[in-house]
């Protein structure tokens, strides 16, 4: 008598899995179809059978198998996962959520599961559960390079740039990667300043082997063209451009509208560097045509605002500027719901303050000189820091670090620790004090390694309302706080993209902002009074006037010799390159008046604001 095996016996089951091996995925069909039906299939062949129909595409058997599976054993982690890959795979976002959350509770130990759940967030862009989910995973396998890639972007996504910063620390040391991830890392790493590794993962990303190769060459040729320009290698940047000829564009736009507007944005910057301005601003009206995004929105508005601004076509621009905030609005709303609700501070460290009272019960500290020091450049954004930072960078004797926001990650680490910002400052030991700075000056010399003897500038505007922490670390640190009329400062700001959430607030409005920036000079001038500090007042429109007679001045304030090589700062700033802020072209071109009173053309939509603005007005001694 001959033996039958029934179809869910382990012999059906080998042969489904050694054709499964060696890619047989037709045969894996033909065994398991045949007997999916029956309700004593083998899980394992049902699971062998689902991957089989999803590699075949046939997704919606797939979904069904795998439900099949779930149902059957649903405390297997692994089968719900694949059935929320199916599901995402379909569209099906919400099974595909309630299935990963599901494994997420059955294995909480596995980080490809973290990692699909957070690819499903960035998908929906909910980018603030993406960057927990991809963060957990990140947590179970550090050298998970994927989740770390992933990770950083979902931070970057949600102004999380200490984040994004550590979870590419070492992108430089990685394997190459497909191309689509390494457009992703290079345009993360450039906006970090990482220009030369952002170029060499370009250099070695994997082209698709398939129709795709050539729109992913665009879009590397058009992310090239936009990193020289940043960095202010026009003639390179038209080069590249020269791959990308507009009307071939036109006909890759049903098939890609990523590298679309990818070109336009490169070509639209490009042509507002040289002049052209109608030709950009056709450029920017076509990404906006577009609209695949808030993100792409802003860019495009905010690229025409600045164009329209130059044409002196003022309610045009100020038309650009609301469609920008709009959609920067729809972003932070969904990363900061808090901050959107009537009555929200943005800036919340404008809120901490320390009194006379306070300040004089501080315990008294050993600590750096004057020269040993860093000297820090503060002031509301858009004030001139940029320019500053480059006229010091620009001698020998000071190095710049770019705007880094490490004074801010020293506050964070005090409330790690358990103390309370600003209120324990006074009772740090001297060892607190030291192990705070040693912090600092090893987050600094990451980014300048070569530092040496140098003077380290730390240039980032906001540092104005950390004054307690700057104060207690380094009280002997020269200051200089860069002063603009108010009016010309909102109207920058407003016109502007900012990166950072809370500011994507803060700038939505000419009022939000007159607020934003009273609420800062009123902490600003009550810790004058408290700790008098080292500082000079850098007052822009007087350096536009008198830039000699200023540069002397710094000088002397700084204890220099000769201060000459300040003059040449925009000589400096277009040999350095990357410059991370809005003023990246601007520092180029040397001292002009042009950006002085620029507010006028405007001031009708100022009228409103003024009485906001007019006790600072008087204090800074500026006319309304």
């Amino acid at each position: 008598m001959t033996d039958h095996f029934a179809p869910s016996s382990a012999d059906l089951t080998a042969r489904m899995l050694a054709a499964y091996q060696r890619g047989d995925i037709a045969t894996v069909l033909a065994l398991g179809e045949p007997v999916a039906a029956l309700g004593d299939i083998d899980s394992t062949a049902l699971l062998l059978l689902g991957a089989a129909q999803q590699s075949s595409h046939r997704l919606d058997e797939a979904m069904a198998t795998f439900r099949r599976l779930v149902q059957r054993n649903p405390t297997v982690a692994e089968y719900w996962n694949n059935l929320a890959v199916v599901a995402r795979q379909l569209g099906d976002m919400a099974v595909a959520e309630d299935a990963l959350r599901r494994a997420v509770a059955l294995a909480p130990q596995e980080a490809q599961i973290h990692f699909n759940l957070g690819l499903l967030y960035a998908q929906q862009q909910r980018w603030l559960q993406a960057r927990e989910a991809l963060l957990d995973a990140v947590a179970l396998v550090p050298a998970f390079i994927d989740a770390r890639l992933q990770a950083a972007h979902a931070c970057h996504a949600c102004g999380d740039h200490r984040g994004e910063q550590e979870m590419l620390a070492d992108a430089a040391n990685w394997p190459p990667q497909p191309m689509e991830q390494a457009i992703l890392l290079a345009t993360m790493l450039s906006a970090q300043g990482e220009q030369a590794t952002a170029f060499e993962v370009l250099e070695r990303g994997i082209l698709p082997e398939n129709e795709d190769a050539r729109i992913t060459q665009w879009r590397v040729a058009a992310l090239r063209a936009s990193m020289f320009e940043r960095g202010n290698q026009i003639d390179l940047a038209e080069a590249e451009l020269g791959r990308l000829p507009l009307h071939q564009l036109e006909a890759t736009l049903p098939e890609s509208p990523v590298l679309a507007t990818a070109a336009w944005q490169a070509h639209a910057a490009v042509a507002a560097q040289r002049g052209d301005l109608d030709h950009s601003a056709g450029l920017y009206e076509r990404m906006l045509g577009l609209s695949d995004g808030p993100a792409t929105r802003a860019t495009a508005a905010f690229g025409l605002a600045g164009v329209r601004s130059k044409q002196g076509r003022h309610e045009d621009a100020l038309r650009a500027a609301e469609i920008a905030h709009a959609a920067q609005w729809e972003i932070a709303s969904a990363i900061v719901p808090e901050l959107t609700v009537e009555g929200s501070q943005p800036l919340s460290m404008a809120n901490h303050r320390v009194s006379h009272v306070e300040y004089d019960r501080w315990s008294t500290l050993s600590v750096p000189r004057s020269l040993d020091s860093p000297v820090f450049v503060v002031g509301f954004p858009r004030s001139g820091t940029t320019l500053l930072e480059q006229m010091l960078d620009a001698h020998p004797e000071f190095r710049s670090m770019d705007e880094r926001d490490f004074v801010y990650e020293l506050i964070q680490r005090m409330q790690q620790a358990g103390q309370t910002y600003p209120q324990d400052l006074g009772q740090l030991t001297q060892h607190e004090a030291d192990q705070l700075r040693s912090i600092y000056m090893a987050m600094s010399r990451k980014v300048v390694p070569d530092l040496g003897t140098q003077r380290l500038v730390d240039k980032n505007p906001l540092n104005m309302l950390c004054l307690p922490m700057i104060t207690r670390l380094y009280p002997e640190a020269n200051i200089i706080l860069c002063l603009r009329h108010p009016c010309d400062v909102l109207l920058s700001c407003y016109m502007l993209p900012f990166r950072a959430p809370p500011f994507m607030v803060l700038c939505s409005s000419l009022k939000r902002l007159a607020e934003g920036y009273v609420q800062a000079f009123e902490q600003w001038y009550q810790h004058m009074e408290v700790f008098a500090p080292r500082v000079l007042e850098w007052r822009y429109e007087s350096v536009v006037n008198r830039f000699d007679e200023h540069v002397t001045r710094l000088g002397q304030f700084l204890g220099v010799d000769d201060a000459t090589p300040m003059t040449r700062f925009a000589e400096h700033a277009t040999a350095k390159g990357f410059i991370s802020t809005p003023s990246y072209a601007q520092v180029t071109q040397g001292i002009h008046g042009r950006s002085v009173n620029r507010w006028h053309a405007y001031r009708e939509h100022f009228e409103p604001v003024l009485p906001i603005l007019r006790p600072m007005l008087e204090r800074l001694g500026y006319e309304a």
